[in-house]
Parts: C-alpha cells; structure tokens; sequence
C-alpha cells in the first residue's frame, strides 16, 4: 500500500487532497506484482473522481478487508452493478472522456484469479468505497 501511496504522492499533492491512512503492519498471502496493479488502479480511480480538497482513506475493515474511501463524486447507483463489465463506463467515465471501462473489469479478473473478492459501494455527492478481501484464498486439493 505505502509503495502505491507513494507513486501517486504528487496528485495527492497537486489536487489537494488529504490522505488518511491507517499503518496495517499486516501481510498478504498474494502476488506482490499483481496485488500492486490492483492499488494503483483503485488509488487512480480514487484521485480521478475525488475533486481537489477532498479526502482518500486507505484502511482495514475487520481483519481480512482493505477498504479504499473517497469523497468522490460517486458512482449512480443504476452503474454500479456493471462497472465490473468489459468496456462499460457510466455516466462519470462518459463525461471524463478519459475512462476506457477496462480498469475495474481487469482488477475483477485479477482478484478472482488471485482468489480474493472486491465489491464497491457507492453514493453520487458522497463518495465510493472499494473493499478488497484479502484473505487467505481457499484452494481445492485434488
């Protein structure tokens, strides 16, 4: 998380937004590469919708649950069952222009292939929350 953190130091910086982040001190059982793409790729989608002077939490939820908050713009709630799907955007990605629609689909397909889960709750004017469980995945012997 810290390494993530820090690649996106400066627009935190530029935008003006706080950070609030709470040490863990806990370890993963996961890729490091690919848990890495996961951070990014949510702390980006974070800094893109949270306007200048707001706020990002990063935080665990009970003791398997990494929980990344904004006070963003929020995602309406007739996108939020789809923005895991290939190419979708929503009204936000539309009006940004900058959204392919490929980012939370591909970090969909890396938590599963990982074994872990994500799930996004969202409110327009209030912000989204992104909870990535991350405990250990259960895997089937043959």
């Amino acid at each position: 998380v810290r390494q993530t953190v820090r690649k996106y130091a400066k627009l935190f910086i530029l935008k003006k937004i706080q950070l609030v982040f709470q040490e863990t001190k806990w370890e993963v059982l996961s890729d490091e590469k690919w848990l890495c793409f996961l951070l990014e790729q949510l702390l980006s989608n974070a800094l893109k919708y949270t306007p200048e002077g707001g706020k990002i939490s990063i935080f665990l939820d009970g003791e398997t649950n990494l929980v990344i908050a904004d006070t963003g713009i929020g995602i309406a709630p007739e996108d939020l069952p789809r923005v895991f799907e290939k190419g979708f955007t929503g009204n936000n990605g539309r009006m940004d222009k900058k959204a392919t629609g490929i980012g939370l689909y591909l970090c969909r397909r890396v938590t599963n292939l990982l074994g872990h889960t994500i799930s996004i709750a969202s409110e327009p004017g209030v912000g989204t929350q992104v909870r990535l469980g991350l405990g250990r995945p259960q895997f089937d012997i043959e």
